[in-house]
């Protein structure tokens, strides 16, 4: 039987923690950046956590257990 392949687009924007957290980046910082003030974009650049109800969706795309 052949092995899964993982999800290619997911694979480049999320990434699993040594605990198995679902990690990713936060939106809204590529363009208009001169109309946020500092703060907004420090706190953008931040990575944070995937939503429970989403991990074990996108834990099934990339072939991870």
């Amino acid at each position: 039987m052949k092995s899964r392949k993982p999800h290619k687009g997911l694979t480049k924007r999320v990434k699993i923690s040594a605990r198995g957290k679902v990690i990713r980046h936060k939106a809204g910082r590529r363009h208009l950046l001169s109309v946020k003030n500092g703060k907004r974009c420090r706190h953008l650049r931040r990575k944070c956590g995937v939503g429970v109800a989403d991990t074990a969706r996108i834990k099934a795309l990339l072939g991870v257990k």
